[in-house]
């Protein structure tokens, strides 16, 4: 009977050193699939293949003559520009890659479902939004990069990101006592909320194309004389009869989104700020937050620079980055607020 347990208890050990590997792989996976989409949309490539999964009909870039003539009879009015298709397809190839692990993920949670501590409706719930997520990487296509559907996707990737990052925490974690809330964790968590929807207002900008909707780095159109229009700045339609490439929206509407995509940052900026002077105190997690106020700072400086600039493909990138690095950190802040907090934030 011992050794039959000590058996068990090996067997589930290594499965859960397994897991610990497959997740580890994954968030770095997440990372790759998140910047590439980024860095997708931002040349421009979300419609270069204009069919999902594959590209023209075909598992990979059309390439050669016959592939190009056989694009030509399915899609006449789309002409190959296999730079951007390769853009849309290593994002898709890496997505499908992250899908697999992420099943396996859930297998293994299925193996381990009665282990210590295992964190198996993360792990199911995981699965879930990944399917999810594929599901709307074809209709961002197949609805004509509809915004709402953009900028879904977009929320999808980053709850992918954290909830790995917290999957991997579990995993490593052999504590089954459950983790009690208190005014530090709940402080993390509300910024974590208030920089997801900045990202997704950042999101909505993007798939909008309002990123020069305001002129000026400091004011917004200060030479014009217009009435911006928050109401449909905001509004969310579901028309995909045409392509919503280049943004369909006029500079009232762009502009709105633009003020208020600023508005958040500083309302972020200021949050941080405040959560970092009431954990001072505390010094593991007063420094993990200080790098958030950095972080913060740096990215506004990016979105500036970006409008005086005239969006650079290099600095919106670095502007998405940047804001995929501080989920990371306040992922990893409210991780730090659990483990080395004792008391509560006065």
């Amino acid at each position: 009977m011992a050794e039959n347990a000590f058996t068990t208890v090996t067997n589930t050990t290594g499965v859960r050193a397994l897991a610990l590997s497959l997740v580890n792989c994954a968030v770095v996976l997440v990372l790759l699939v998140v910047l590439m989409g980024g860095w997708t949309r931002i040349n421009d490539a979300g419609l270069s293949c204009p069919d999902w999964p594959g590209c023209f009909g075909q598992l990979t870039v059309p390439n050669t003559a016959a592939q190009l003539d056989s694009a030509a009879l399915l899609y006449p009015e789309i002409v190959v520009v296999q730079s951007k298709s390769w853009l849309e397809m290593i994002h898709r190839y890496l997505a499908g890659t992250l899908g697999l692990l992420v099943l396996a993920l859930a297998l293994i949670a299925i193996y381990l479902k009665d282990g210590r501590n295992y964190p198996y409706i993360l792990s199911f719930s995981l699965l879930a939004l990944v399917v999810f997520q594929a599901l709307l990487g074809m209709w961002t296509v197949t609805l004509k990069l509809l915004p709402i559907v953009v900028t879904a996707h977009l929320f999808g990737g980053l709850l992918t990101t954290v909830l790995l990052l917290l999957l991997r925490d579990k995993i490593i974690s052999t504590n089954a006592k459950a983790k009690l809330w208190n005014s530090a964790n709940y402080a993390v968590f509300i910024g974590l909320v208030l920089l997801f929807m900045q990202i997704l207002l950042g999101g909505w900008t993007s798939s909008n194309y309002a990123a020069w909707g305001c002129s000026d780095w400091l004011g917004c159109n200060p030479n014009l004389d217009i009435d911006y229009d928050f109401y449909s700045a905001f509004t969310v339609g579901f028309d995909s009869t045409y392509s919503h490439e280049g943004g369909t929206l006029a500079l009232e509407e762009r502009g709105a989104i633009q003020i208020t995509h600023r508005i958040g940052a500083m309302i972020v900026a200021g949050y941080f700020i405040w959560m970092y002077i009431a954990i001072a105190r505390h010094q593991l997690w007063a420094k993990a937050s200080l790098w958030l106020v950095y972080l913060t700072i740096a990215q506004i400086i990016l979105g500036l620079m970006n409008i005086a600039l005239a969006v650079p493909s290099v600095l919106a990138m670095a502007h998405h980055l940047l804001a995929v690095i501080m989920l990371i950190q306040t992922t990893r802040v409210l991780a730090i607020s659990f483990s080395s907090l004792k008391g509560d934030v006065r």
